[in-house]
This record gives structure tokens, C-alpha cells and sequence, in this order.
């Protein structure tokens, strides 16, 4: 953000007198109370902010209160904040496009009497679109969500719509979930969701507690609405009137789909499409499709850097900002962020995406040739969406027959590409390109512009109509060159009558209080004194010179003002005409922008495959139910990417049958959350159809990617931090499919020791038996290495395996050395007392520490063989029928125990539950000496 400082020394006076402050409070305290709203009041030259709001924008963006002033006095003391123009537009893209969380309301007027005028939230931008985007790309389509949730017992059936209005698309759907709301999240996140409509009714319903947590976590803003805006009643007529083309799908469409028809209604009545003339004829209506993107939740999506954060210390920390060498304005960026959030499962479609890139990367010449016309590609999208709302002029016509000139050079690019792609290059954007660029569609828009823009003027800086392009406009600019003529020629008589050179002495004045005027230096006018009084009428004397006129002057300058006046006024309804015939095109720049920006986004990953210092290679791509997935010499893009980084590539090798579920074990620091994150980034980008950073990729395809880094306090919300981690867990075990990825760190940290080696290895058995799914679970509790031998000996055709991070102790130093390797095998000691001595803790409390681990360690690995004598130190044995009824046991407790409907119970209730089925657990162990090592 801006320095604030220098802005707040320079805070606009508010200088109202008592009868106005008092006429402004008097109104202000009718505004009904809105905690989400941030109302700003239109003062012409600044903008101010009052009560609650004011104290708000003073500590958030002024950061102190003295900003603060007070208008009235007594009881009716109101204070406030000014806000300059330009600190308007910083708090405006603050409020709507970063926080999220908050409406912006702006009222005009004076005294008591002001009017609500514009109204912004963060999916519906469309009153503040020019100061938000006046000087930024527009990088994310906002999108408004409905939902028309029907809740019974256990069975959630949701109806979903959304609107883009940038693009100008409706869509819908209906499906079940679950108690977590797995699929609304993956919804929410697939489009990009920025505000979501609710009925108030469902908001009062404690079940519902978990979507509202669903839509915190994705930084979804809530809009409760009446019950009665969900309402299906007339709107067949109501979208015949906005749809484009035929409405026969539309009704079978809605017809099929009851709950979410009225999501629909109540975003129509919330948008206020039909409000609006220019939205007619011009929006489409589409189902949308949960199951054609791998599902991500707002989890997967922190633990794998997908998108921009606030806190980044540049742009390499995410993916987005990674991969994002597009060279469009803003149309490549908002696509690749809708791809990064829409990863694809058609084997057929990715490996087209694939082909592409590697057509790019493969013929250099092609990618530069290419990238150099796209960089002057304007915001096709952008400059439509103007034109259709009739908020554009000439200015933005003519940036579209700029863009499209660009064209023939991009269409000639790529027909000289005779590689192994070339007919996939040819269908995909050659054959379009032809369709829309010929005469009845691009060209006749390039004719329009060429016959009625005075292309010449634009070097001037000049968007005008060519006056050759009307009869009247061409006839009235001819009479003003003639007047023109007149006054230029009368200038030059009046200077030879003075005996003045002209233009060095004698100056003519154009668009004064008087018109045009003649005008000397006051060091001139003792010359001409005397045929100035006797010729001339002298208007005024300054200190710039004097400036006078005559009889002649004045009728030639009212005639040429008029002529002016005439001029401009044909010159404006011309611009009108052509904006609105330029509007009429905009399935063919639709169409074209979405060739460009598909284009441009592939380029991208060529540029980013080949730019780094060690390549990205193509992945193989299979099937979900087929071949496994091995990446050699993987490594972490974002990771690697940052500056005195030297990064060690790793193997990960998730085969059927035999290494499906991975246990890593291995010191903090020593690369563990690096590592499996840099599994779920190296699939997700393959799946988005970018190469990957390894030597060699085999990646069997995923529906989803269910993560579990770490659980961050709740406490403000009521919720643990051990209760987050199940809850989060919860949903992997109610979500994840065979054709899921799962990556898992720490889980069971947040409570005891036994408890959460208990649930860490219940989970395990059940994601190994019940879900199948391929899994990295990264965890300290070395004794879950046990479970790889278990489960290969009896039961698993999964394929349980262990390995760990590499690290070497020094036995003459004791000093630790990370090698941030992963290696087969489980990790054979604990390394916390070292990485503690490695961050220099004080000797006393390391010695101690050792000390009491001696004490205390009672682990050694199911290989180990012999009890040592006279220590602690032994083997666990126990009796496999034992083993087999206990992990049952425990299997039925995780069952239980993911079966509670967390999201209705409150905190002590919840763990009321909890501990009721632990003492059960424990009760049924006393039989079990497996089960009762975990108490």
C-alpha cells in the first residue's frame, strides 16, 4: 500500500457550517446499521467516511486515530475521516478486491439530503470497475455464487448458481454432499467465488455452521437474502430477456434443476440484471460440472501455494505468480489463475495442452515470434465489456482495430510451424483464427474503424471521427477551416495595421471568457496606444498583455464557436454510433480473446519450462485407474526458484501394491513438508497442462488433491486446535476417493502423545484399507514405520512403504547435518534434541533434555532384535491375533468417531463425545495389551 503518512498530512479539510454538520448528522443516523458496509459520502473534490467506518479506515489505512475529526457537538457529535481522491482508490481495490470482506457504498449529495448512487462487494464490482481498474490488470474474474442448500438428516442436497459478469455467463448445478461441505468448497474455489448468496432462514440453522466456516476458509464473503428471492416463478421470462440465442435448452435445463433455478432467481434479483438495458440478448446460461476439474479445497490450495498470498515476500512464492509470463493485458493472467483452480482430468486434453507447450518449447523462433505480437494485444475482454455497457469511447474501439491488425501477424506465426503438432495447431487456432478473421466478421469491424476514425490524429494523442465519414460532419469541418482562414488572415492585416510581426508580438487567443482575442505585451501596447483607442476595443490589461478585439474579430470567432459547437455535438453522436455498431461484435471478439489468451497462457509455460536454470520436462500422463506415479529428480518450482537456493532434487515413487502409502519419517528442517508438497505442485501442474520440474514424470491422473499441512488455531472461532486437525481430517476421510492424492503432515500433534500416535495409526489403517488412495503422511511418531510391516505381511493390496530425510550426526562433534534426501527405509533415530542444540538452545537445557530422554525412550523398530539389558530400551511384542482384534477395535473408533456430527455440536459437547468414546476404547483394551500401549 501506499505511504500513508505523507497522505495523512495532506487530509482534506471537511468544511461544513453548523446548519450543514447538523442537516449531515440528522441524515446519517437514518442509515440503517450495516457491519459490513463501508459508506463513503461524496464531497466533489474528496471523499469523507463517519462514525464506526471512519474509526475503521483511520486505523486500517491512516494507521492512528488522530485522523479523526469531529463534526456537531453535545449528544449529536458525529466524527469522521476525510479521504482524497486518490487514497479513495487505494481503500476502494483494498475493501473489494484484496480483504473481501466488506460492501462499499457511496452516497452524493448535500446537508440532509443525500442518495445511495453506487453500491460495490467482491462479486459485483461493476460501479467501481473504472477506479478499481483504471491503472491494474483486471487478474481474476469476480464471481457470485447462490446456494439453495436442502438439508435433511444427513443428506445435503445443494443447488448452486453463478454469475460472471465480466464474462457474461449464468451457470448452474445441483449435487449431494456431505457433512463437511467438501464439494461446495471445490466449488467455491474451482470458480473463483468472491461473494456467496445464502437464504436467511438456512443461515439460522446450526447445521449450517460448517458451510459458514467453508466459505471463512475460502475468503468468501456471506450475503444472507430473503427466502422469497429464491423463487422460480417467471424466470423463463425473465432470462428469455437476457439469454443470447435459443431458449429451448434453457428450459430443459431449469426444468431439471429445481433448487438451484432458484439460486438463479436470487442472484437475478441481487445483480439486478434486467436493470439493465445492455445486459439483453447478451448472457449465456451453461451446467456446470463438479466432476470435469480435479476438486481443491481452500486447504490444498494454502498448503500448495496455488494463488497470490498478501504476506508474500515476491512473486516466486506462489504458483500463480510463478508461472505468470503472460504478455496480454490481464486476459492471460485471469485465465491461467482459472486454471491453476481448475486442473483437468481428461487424459485426451491435457497431453493437447502438453503438445502445445511442447510445440513451444521445442521451436524457439515460434515462442518469441509469437510472445512479441501478444504483448500488443489490449484487454479484449475488458474493452468489450465496456463497449456492451455502453461505458466506452473511441479510445477503446480504437485499441480493439489495434489488436486486431495484430491478427494477420500471429495467424502468419503460426502457419509457418511445420512440427509434429502442426495440425493440432491448425484445428485448435489457425481454423478459428480464419473463421473469425474474414470479411463478415473481424474485417468488417477493421473496415468500420478505418472509414470513420481519423486514424492520423491518433499520433497526436487526438480519437476522432473522420470528418470524410458524414456528409454533415465533413460539411461543418469545412466551414470552420473557412472561418479558420478568415481569423488567421485577419490576423495578419490587424498586425500589419499595428505594424507588429505576427504571432511574435501580436498573439491570437483561442477559448477565452471572450472568445478569440488579439493580445500585445504590456512593453508593446505604448506603440499602439493610440490606433488601439481609436480602432479597437480593449477587453482587459494584465500582467501577461493586454488583449483586445474589433468588430470584425468577434463575428468570425461567435461563427467559428458555433461552427465548434456543431462540430463536437455530430462528432459525439458519430462516437455513439460507432461504439454501439462496434458492441454488436462481440461473439467475434469473445471467441478471438479466447484463442489469444489460451495462446498466451501456453506460451507461458514454454517460456517458464525453458527459462529456468535446470529445464522442466513432459510428464506422462495415464489414467486414474492405470500406472503409478514416479517423478525422478523432483523438485519444488517455487522453492527452487527463490534467490541463494541451492535445491536437492528427491524420487518419489507412489507404486500400486507397493509403495502407495508412504510413512517419511525424519528430523524438523530436514525436508519432509518440502517434499510431499512438492509432489501434490509437480501433479497439479501437469494436470493444468504445464511441464513439470523433474528429470523424468509419470503421473497417473487425480480427481483431487486433499491436504493437511499443519492445523492453525481456531480458538477465536470456538475451535482447537486438535479439534481443527480432526475436522480438517474428517473431510479427507469423508472426501478422498482411490483417485485422490492425500498429503498429510504432523497429524495427532495437537493433542497427547498416545492419543495422536493412536489416531495417526487408526487413520493410517483406514486410508490403507478403505480409501486406497495413493498418500505421503509425514509424521514424527517413528513408531507408525510398525505399520508397513503389518499391513504387507496380512492384508493390503495398497503396498505400505517407509522412508525418511536423510541426516548425519557427527559422533566426535555431535554436530547435525540436514541432507534433505529421501531414502527407503524408516528413520532409525529421533533428531529433535540435535536440531534444538543446532539452533544454539543454552547447553544446560539440551544436556537435561538428554538426559530425560534416556529416562523416558522406550521405542525401537519391529526389525530390531534383542532387549538390551539394563536399559529401557526393548522390543514391543505382541501376539498377531491381538494385533488383528485391537486394530479392528481401533478401526471402529475412527469410524465412531468420524461419524460425529462435529459441525451441529458445541466445543464442550463435542468433547464430552470424545471422551465417551475414549474410555470405551480404553475399557475394550484392557483385554488388548496392542490397544493398551496407546494409554
Amino acid at each position: 500500500m501506499a505511504d500513508n503518512s505523507t497522505e495523512h498530512n495532506k487530509l482534506p479539510e471537511l468544511k461544513l457550517d453548523a446548519k450543514q454538520a447538523q442537516g449531515f448528522i440528522s441524515f446519517f443516523k437514518t442509515l440503517p446499521s450495516d457491519a459490513r458496509a463501508v459508506r463513503f459520502f461524496d464531497r466533489r473534490d474528496y471523499y469523507t467516511v463517519h462514525g464506526e467506518d471512519a474509526t475503521f479506515i483511520a486505523k486500517t489505512y491512516y494507521h492512528t486515530t488522530t485522523a479523526l475529526r469531529l463534526l456537531g457537538n453535545g449528544s449529536d457529535v458525529l466524527s469522521g475521516v476525510s479521504v482524497s481522491k486518490n487514497m479513495f482508490e487505494t481503500i476502494a481495490r483494498d475493501l473489494l478486491l484484496d480483504r473481501a470482506d466488506h460492501i462499499l457504498e457511496l452516497y452524493e449529495g448535500s446537508g440532509s439530503n443525500w442518495r445511495l448512487t453506487k453500491i460495490g462487494s467482491p462479486g459485483n464490482l461493476g460501479h467501481f470497475e473504472d477506479v478499481l481498474f483504471a491503472n491494474n490488470d483486471m487478474q481474476d474474474s469476480p464471481v457470485i455464487i447462490a446456494l439453495h442448500p436442502n438439508l435433511r438428516e444427513n443428506e445435503f442436497t445443494i443447488g448452486l448458481g453463478f454469475i460472471d459478469m465480466t464474462k457474461r455467463t449464468l451457470g448452474l448445478a445441483e449435487f449431494l454432499d456431505d457433512s463437511q461441505f467438501t464439494n461446495v468448497e471445490s466449488a467455491l474455489v474451482a470458480l473463483g467465488c468472491k461473494e456467496c448468496l445464502l437464504p436467511n432462514e438456512v443461515g439460522k440453522k446450526t447445521e449450517t455452521k460448517v458451510l459458514h466456516d467453508a466459505l471463512a476458509r475460502c475468503g468468501v464473503l456471506l450475503t444472507e437474502r430473503k427466502k422469497s428471492e429464491y423463487k422460480t416463478r417467471d424466470l423463463v421470462q425473465d432470462l428469455s430477456r437476457l439469454m443470447k440465442g435459443s431458449m429451448e435448452p434453457v428450459r430443459d435445463l431449469l426444468s431439471n434443476h429445481q433448487l438451484a433455478s432458484g439460486a438463479v432467481g436470487a442472484l437475478l434479483a441481487y445483480a439486478e440484471l434486467l436493470s439493465d438495458e445492455s445486459n439483453y440478448g447478451s448472457y449465456t446460461l451453461q451446467k456446470y460440472n463438479l466432476g470435469i476439474y480435479m476438486r481443491l479445497d481452500s486447504a490444498a490450495m494454502k498448503a500448495l501455494n496455488v494463488l497470490e498470498g498478501k504476506t508474500d515476500a515476491n512473486k516466486n512464492f506462489s504458483l500463480f505468480g510463478l508461472m505468470n509470463r503472460t504478455c496480454t493485458a490481464g486476459m492471460g493472467k485471469r485465465l491461467l489463475n482459472r486454471w491453476l483452480k481448475q486442473p483437468l482430468l481428461d487424459v485426451k486434453e491435457i497431453n493437447n495442452r502438453l503438445d502445445l507447450v511442447q510445440a513451444f518449447v521445442e521451436d524457439t523462433a515460434l515462442r518469441l515470434d509469437l510472445r512479441q505480437h501478444l504483448k500488443r494485444i489490449s484487454d479484449i475482454e475488458r474493452l468489450m465489456h465496456n463497449l456492451e455497457k455502453r461505458r466506452a469511447g473511441l479510445q477503446h474501439v480504437v485499441k480493439l482495430y489495434q489488436s486486431s491488425i495484430r491478427l494477420p501477424y500471429i495467424k502468419s506465426a503460426l502457419e509457418r510451424y511445420e512440427g509434429e503438432y502442426s495440425s493440432l495447431m491448425k484445428g485448435r487456432y489457425l481454423d478459428p483464427l480464419d473463421y473469425w478473421a474474414d470479411d463478415d466478421h473481424l474485417n468488417k469491424f477493421i473496415g468500420l474503424v478505418e472509414a470513420s476514425v481519423d486514424l492520423e490524429q491518433l499520433e497526436n494523442g487526438e480519437y476522432m471521427i473522420s470528418s470524410g465519414y458524414d456528409p454533415n460532419l465533413s460539411s461543418l469541418k469545412n466551414e470552420r477551416d473557412a472561418v479558420e482562414k478568415q481569423i488567421n488572415t485577419l490576423h495578419k492585416q490587424t498586425a500589419d495595421d499595428l505594424d507588429l510581426p505576427v504571432d511574435k508580438a501580436l498573439k491570437l487567443d483561442k477559448g477565452t471568457q471572450f472568445g478569440h482575442v488579439f493580445r500585445i505585451t504590456k512593453k508593446e501596447e505604448p506603440k499602439v496606444r493610440k490606433k488601439l483607442s481609436g480602432h479597437y476595443i480593449v477587453l482587459e490589461t494584465r500582467k501577461d498583455g493586454v488583449k483586445f478585439t474589433n468588430t470584425k474579430l468577434k463575428k468570425l470567432g461567435d461563427k467559428y464557436q458555433k461552427l465548434l459547437d456543431e462540430y463536437t455535438s455530430c462528432q459525439k453522436e458519430l462516437v455513439a454510433r460507432v461504439v454501439e455498431t462496434a458492441a454488436t461484435f462481440s461473439e467475434v471478439f469473445e471467441s478471438i480473446a479466447g484463442l489469444l489468451s489460451e495462446l498466451d497462457v501456453l506460451l507461458s509455460f514454454a517460456d517458464l519450462a525453458t527459462s529456468c536454470p535446470t529445464p522442466y520436462i513432459r510428464p506422462d500422463i495415464t489414467p486414474s485407474d492405470e500406472g503409478d506415479i514416479i517423478l525422478e529428480g523432483s523438485r519444488h518450482p517455487c522453492v527452487e526458484a527463490q534467490d541463494s537456493v541451492s535445491f536437492i532434487p528427491n524420487d518419489c515413487r507412489l507404486v500400486r501394491g507397493k509403495s502407495w502409502f508412504q510413512i517419511i519419517t525424519g528430523p524438523n528442517m530436514g525436508g519432509k513438508s518440502t517434499f510431499i508438497r512438492q509432489v501434490g505442485v509437480n501433479v497439479l501442474m501437469a494436470q493444468v497442462g504445464c511441464f513439470v520440474p523433474c528429470d523424468k514424470a509419470t503421473i497417473s491422473v487425480r480427481d483431487c488433491i486433499f491436504a493437511r499441512v499443519g492445523a492453525g488455531d481456531c480458538q477465536l472461532r470456538g475451535v482447537s486446535t486438535f479439534m481443527q486437525e480432526m475436522l480438517e481430517t474428517a473431510s479427507i476421510l469423508k472426501g478422498a476417493t482411490d483417485k485422490s492424492l492425500i498429503i498429510i503432515d504432523e497429524l495427532g500433534r495437537g493433542t497427547s502423545t498416545y492419543d495422536g500416535f493412536g489416531l495417526a495409526w487408526a487413520i493410517c489403517e483406514h486410508l490403507v484399507d478403505v480409501t486406497k488412495a495413493p498418500t505421503l503422511f509425514a509424521t514424527h511418531f517413528h513408531e507408525l514405520t510398525a505399520l508397513a510391516h503389518e499391513v504387507n505381511c496380512e492384508r493390503s493390496i495398497v503396498g505400505v512403504a517407509n522412508y525418511h530425510v536423510g541426516a548425519h550426526i557427527d559422533q566426535s562433534s555431535r554436530k547435525l547435518t540436514m541432507l534433505y534426501k529421501v531414502e527407503p527405509g524408516a528413520c532409525d533415530q529421533s533428531f529433535g534434541i540435535h536440531v534444538a542444540e543446532f539452533t544454539n538452545f543454552p547447553e544446560s537445557v539440551v544436556a537435561l533434555a538428554r538426559e530425560k530422554a534416556a529416562e523416558l525412550e522406550d521405542f525401537s523398530s519391529v526389525a530390531d532384535g534383542e532387549q538390551q539389558e539394563g536399559g529401557l530400551k526393548r522390543k514391543r511384542e505382541y501376539d498377531p491375533n491381538d494385533m488383528t482384534k485391537g486394530a479392528a477395535r481401533a478401526r471402529q473408533f475412527l469410524k465412531e468417531f468420524a461419524d460425529l456430527p462435529l459441525d451441529r455440536m458445541d466445543l464442550n459437547e463435542a468433547l464430552r463425545k470424545v471422551s465417551s468414546l475414549r474410555c470405551d476404547l480404553e475399557s475394550d483394551a484392557a483385554d488388548s495389551p496392542w490397544l493398551r500401549q496407546f494409554f
